[in-house]
C-alpha cells in the first residue's frame, strides 16, 4: 500500500513545491514593481509639494549670475551725494578701499562741472550739476534729475529694456559693462573689474601697484618687515584675524575631538559587555551615550551659547558632547571584540586589572581607537565652521558676516577657499598621523 501511494505523495509534495515557488515569485515581482511605483508617487508628492513650478517662475537667474561675478571679481564704486554734488571713489564702496585724497581711478575724467565715468563696450555716464546722463549705445541716453520728489527720469522712446528697473524713488540700469543707480540722494556708477583688488596693499599703503621686482628690492633695502606689516595688517582683507579665525576653527575641533575621546575611553568600559556584567551599569552607560550623539552638536552649540555665552569654547563643548556618545558607542565595541588570550597571558603573570588594561586590552583597540579619533578630527574641522558661526568665534563667524553684507562675495569666496584648503591639510596631516601611529611610518608598509 505505501509502495502505491509514494508517487501520489511525490506528486503532491512538487506541487506544493510549485505553488510556494510560484508565490514566492509573485511576492517578488510584485515589490519590484511597487518600489519604483512608490518612488514615483513620492517624487510627483513632493513636485507639487515644495512648489517647484512656482520656484521656477520665481527664479532670477540675472541675480545668480551677477552673484558669480561678485565671486571672482570687484567693484569700483562712483558716487556722488546728490545733495552736496560730492564725488567720491571707493573699491566696493567701503572707507577702507577709498581712493586718497585728490586722486581719481584713470577713467574717470573730470573737465569744469562735468566727471565722466567711461565704461566698457562704449557705456558713458556723466555727471552735470543737476542732473545725471547715461549714454547705453545701441539704445540712447537716458537722463535723470533728482529732487525732493524722488527721481524725474527720461528715457528713448520705446518700452524699456529688461535691463532697466525704473520706480518713482530708484532708477537702476544694469548690463555687461557695470550698474548704474540712481535714488534721490545719490548717483552710483559701479564698473566691475576681475581679480581681488586690494588683496596685498590698501590704496593708503606706499607699496600698492608695486610689481613683485620693484617690492623684492625695496625688501633688500631694509623695507621688509614694513612690506609685511601693510599686507599682514591689510583693513580691506584682514589676513591676521582670518588667521586668528582658521586658528580658532582648528581649536575648537582638536579641543572638541580629543576631549570628547578622553572622556569616552574610561565610559566605554562601563558598556562593554565582557568588562560590566552587571547589565544596569551597562544599559545606563550605553543611554548615555545615546543622549549625548542623539542631540546634533549644533543643538548643544545653542544650548551651551545661552549657558556659557558665545566664544570658541562653547563649541569645543558642543563638539565634545556630541563625540562622547559617537565615541563611547565606537570603543565600548572595539573593547568586546578584543582577544581574551592575550588578556589570560597577561593575567598570568599576576598582573593587577589595570595592569591587564593596560597591556592586554589598549594595544589591542588603540589602531581603531586612533583612527576613528582622526577620522572625527577631520570631520569636525568642517563642522567647528557651522559651529564658529552660532557661537561667534573661528572662521564661520567671518564666513557668515560677509554673507550677511551681500556686498563683498569676493571676501566670501575667499573664505571658503580658506576653509577647503584647511579640509585639505587636516585630511593630510590625519593621514600622515594615523601611518605614523598605527603603522609605525613607512616602515609600517
Amino acid at each position: 500500500m505505501s509502495l502505491a501511494t509514494d508517487p501520489m505523495t511525490a506528486s503532491v509534495s512538487a506541487a506544493g513545491l510549485k505553488a510556494r515557488a510560484d508565490h514566492l515569485f509573485r511576492a517578488k515581482r510584485l515589490r519590484a514593481f511597487a518600489l519604483p511605483v512608490l518612488a514615483l508617487l513620492y517624487l510627483a508628492y513632493a513636485f507639487f509639494a515644495f512648489d517647484v513650478t512656482g520656484l521656477v517662475e520665481r527664479a532670477r537667474p540675472e541675480n545668480g549670475a551677477i552673484l558669480m561675478r561678485d565671486i571672482y571679481s570687484y567693484k569700483t564704486h562712483v558716487e556722488r551725494d546728490n545733495r552736496s554734488g560730492e564725488i567720491s571713489y571707493a573699491i566696493e564702496g567701503e572707507r577702507k578701499g577709498q581712493y586718497p585724497e585728490g586722486t581719481r581711478p584713470e577713467w574717470v575724467t573730470v573737465a569744469g562741472d562735468v566727471t565722466t565715468v567711461a565704461m566698457p563696450q562704449g557705456h558713458e555716464l556723466r555727471y552735470y550739476p543737476d542732473h545725471v546722463e547715461y549714454d547705453i549705445p545701441g539704445y540712447g541716453t537716458i537722463s535723470a534729475r533728482s529732487s525732493a520728489r524722488g527721481v524725474d527720469a527720461t528715457y528713448p522712446e520705446g518700452p524699456l529694456p529688461d535691463y532697466i528697473s525704473a520706480a518713482a524713488n530708484r532708477v537702476m540700469v544694469t548690463t555687461d559693462a557695470g550698474r548704474v543707480t540712481i535714488t534721490r540722494n545719490r548717483t552710483e556708477v559701479f564698473r566691475y573689474f576681475t581679480g581681488w583688488e586690494l588683496f596685498f596693499f590698501t590704496l593708503q599703503s606706499p607699496y600698492h601697484g608695486m610689481g613683485f621686482q620693484e617690492l623684492a628690492g625695496h625688501a633688500l633695502n631694509g623695507e621688509a618687515g614694513a612690506i609685511w606689516h601693510d599686507f599682514w595688517y591689510n583693513e580691506m582683507w584682514r589676513h591676521a584675524d582670518v588667521a586668528w579665525a582658521l586658528f580658532e576653527t582648528v581649536l575648537m575641533a582638536f579641543l572638541g575631538t580629543f576631549g570628547a575621546a578622553i572622556v569616552a575611553l574610561p565610559l566605554a568600559f562601563l558598556a562593554a559587555r565582557n568588562f560590566t556584567p552587571l547589565m544596569v551599569v551597562r544599559q545606563a552607560a550605553r543611554r548615555l551615550f545615546d543622549l549625548f550623539r542623539g542631540v546634533d552638536a549644533l543643538i548643544w552649540t545653542i544650548v551651551l551659547s545661552r549657558a556659557f555665552g558665545p566664544g570658541p569654547m562653547t563649541g569645543a563643548l558642543a563638539i565634545l558632547l556630541t563625540d562622547t556618545g559617537s565615541f563611547g558607542k565606537l570603543f565600548s565595541e572595539a573593547l568586546e571584540n578584543v582577544d581574551e588570550k592575550q588578556i589570560e597571558g597577561i593575567r598570568s603573570t599576576g598582573a593587577r586589572p589595570v595592569q591587564r588594561y593596560r597591556f592586554g586590552v589598549i594595544p589591542q583597540v588603540t589602531p581603531v581607537l586612533m583612527s576613528q579619533v582622526l577620522y572625527f578630527f577631520e570631520s569636525n574641522t568642517r563642522s567647528a565652521t557651522v559651529i564658529g558661526a552660532i557661537t561667534g568665534g573661528g572662521i564661520g563667524l567671518m564666513l557668515t558676516q560677509a554673507m550677511i553684507t551681500q556686498k563683498d562675495w569676493e571676501e566670501v569666496s575667499y573664505y571658503i577657499l580658506l576653509v577647503v584648503l584647511m579640509v585639505f591639510a587636516m585630511d593630510a596631516f590625519s593621514g600622515w598621523l594615523r601611518r605614523k601611529l598605527i603603522k609605525g611610518g613607512e616602515g609600517g608598509h
